[in-house]
């Protein structure tokens, strides 16, 4: 089992994922091509090495996929969707190159998804879900223009997705998953509103999560995967309760993960690696405070530095 992080290996594998076009996986993902350019890029930024990609074609690439409302396609010819749409933004603010596309249509793109009772969809066709309520007021709060939604309903509608449990669901209703709870975390954490949470029964939920080989899980009774090292620890770490599971047990988990030839990071030790595992796992590992990494903001999931820079306060406990 590897006990240190691969980083050498694991930019050698981000770098030669848009040059696998002989490889099935490579168009069955196009959809996520601009999702991939985020993972990775925030990854190689956690680790030194933003520079690894060629910040010119990342730039062009991503301007290339805004439509004429707004919004972002997940690739060319793609249409658009708030899940693209804050990847481009994200990808654009770690750049230092928000200036480069139209900031007002993505403002009136991500603003027109809000509902009357205060939820956002994720594109014109209406499927609502608390990942769209995250994105929203991440995006809103990244351009500096929170004013362009109704706050205070995006609020409401999100703790009427909180459980008995503590958990969050995707609408009301819902079964309580880590994912989704990291995104109604980071929404009200976004929107100054964490005060209006039971941060003991919620982290103790979360805490949870760790199963004995020190991985964690997205909800009850199922696998460990490492994209949860990311979902699971930024909402322990937003509540101030990263010393509620066993640290030590979970950085060796995401260790064990890695491909010791090839690089990458998957979702549990001998599986197929890939950019969204690799960029969670070192996120993950990022939180705990793993040396050599630069620190990741657990509300953003960006670098601290680039939130710093936009003089975003921390709006979390850590």
């Amino acid at each position: 089992m590897t006990d240190s992080l691969l980083i050498p290996l694991h930019v050698k594998y981000i770098q030669s994922l848009d040059k696998r076009t002989d490889e099935l996986e490579y168009w069955l993902t196009e959809h996520l091509r601009l999702n991939g350019i985020y993972w990775g890029i925030t990854a190689l930024d956690l680790m030194n090495n933003i520079d690894a990609l060629p910040r010119d074609q990342v730039i062009a690439y991503v301007k290339s996929l805004q439509h004429e409302n707004g919004g972002f396609g997940g690739h060319t010819n793609h249409d658009p969707h708030m899940l693209y749409t804050l990847s481009a933004v994200q990808i654009l603010v770690t750049l230092d190159a928000i200036d480069e596309i139209d900031t007002d249509k993505v403002v009136s793109y991500m603003s027109s998804m809000q509902q009357e009772d205060g939820s956002f969809s994720g594109d014109e066709w209406g499927e609502v879900d608390t990942r769209f309520s995250c994105i929203a007021l991440l995006g809103m709060s990244l351009l500096n223009r929170m004013d362009a939604i109704n706050v205070e309903k995006a609020v409401e509608f999100v703790l009427r997705c909180q459980n008995y449990d503590g958990g969050f669901g995707s609408k009301p209703g819902a079964e309580s998953h880590s994912g989704q709870v990291y995104c109604c975390l980071s929404a009200l954490a976004v929107a100054d509103a964490l005060h209006l949470v039971d941060k003991d029964i919620l982290g103790w939920w979360l805490c949870e999560r760790q199963l004995k080989n020190g991985g964690l899980n997205g909800r009850p009774e199922k696998l460990e995967d490492v994209c949860y090292s990311w979902w699971v620890l930024s909402s322990l770490s937003i509540l101030g309760r990263v010393h509620w599971i066993d640290k030590d047990k979970l950085t060796q988990f995401i260790l064990s993960a890695q491909d010791p030839e090839d690089g990458g990071i998957s979702d549990r030790p001998g599986d197929m690696v890939d950019v969204f595992h690799t960029n969670f796992g070192v996120a993950g590992l990022s939180l705990l405070g793993y040396p050599g990494l630069k620190p990741v903001d657990p509300v953003y999931c960006m670098p601290e530095h680039v939130i710093s820079r936009l003089g975003l306060k921390k709006r979390y406990q850590k």
